[in-house]
């Protein structure tokens, strides 16, 4: 009998044990729902889903999804990317022409995020308020990229406004591709451009 009782006694614990652990793996594998809106960049490359933060940057979300909804970004590239430092795209298609868009939105750098490995934020020209469509996604911590409370133009930063969720491994393969400095068929000489371009194929809206 108590040979019989331990058998049993054993068999559950076991049942117990298997069912915490595939709880705990199905925990997880979900990500946790945050109720922001989240996108996936289809690339030649693999896809990148990105969590954008609208409460922290709201110009910014509200820019980008407008883009991505008009389907602005599709077919354009990832036109520079530095192994230890980001990737960006959005305005350039193949052949490196740039896209016309549309005004330029507030830089929201003031906003708290910081530039961390994963994190998506708006590239910009030196004017502190001239971010259009493009955008990065940072593959480091970028400190210097982060706005420092001055005023001052180098001090304004560069507005994050989401972060990578899944595909993070896609990012670090796009950020290991040979790249090369062009200069003819562009108006100003571009370094960092991935010799087999990369290619956003679409923008979905979740």
């Amino acid at each position: 009998m108590n040979h019989g009782f331990k058998t049993v006694l054993a068999l559950f614990l076991g049942l117990a044990l298997s069912l915490t652990w595939s709880a705990a793996t199905l925990a997880q594998d979900e990500a946790p729902a945050t109720g922001n809106p989240q996108v996936t960049l289809h690339t030649s490359m693999g896809d990148i889903r990105m969590e954008l933060f609208p409460a922290e940057a709201p110009a910014s979300v509200e820019n980008f999804l407008r883009y991505a909804n008009d389907g602005f970004y599709e077919g354009t590239i990832f036109h520079r990317v530095i192994s230890h430092f980001m990737i960006q795209g959005g305005g350039f298609t193949p052949d490196l022409t740039q896209k016309d868009t549309r005004d330029p939105i507030p830089n929201e750098a003031e906003n708290g995020l910081k530039n961390e490995r994963g994190t998506v934020a708006m590239a910009r020209t030196g004017d502190p308020h001239s971010a259009t469509s493009q955008f990065y996604i940072n593959v480091e911590h970028n400190p210097s990229l982060d706005h420092t409370g001055s005023d001052h133009t180098r001090a304004w930063g560069y507005a994050v406004f989401g972060r990578v969720v899944e595909g993070m491994e896609v990012v670090d393969d796009i950020r290991f591709v040979t790249t090369q400095t062009v200069r003819e068929g562009t108006p100003l000489q571009m370094g960092d451009v991935p010799v087999e371009p990369v290619i956003i194929e679409s923008v979905e809206v979740h």
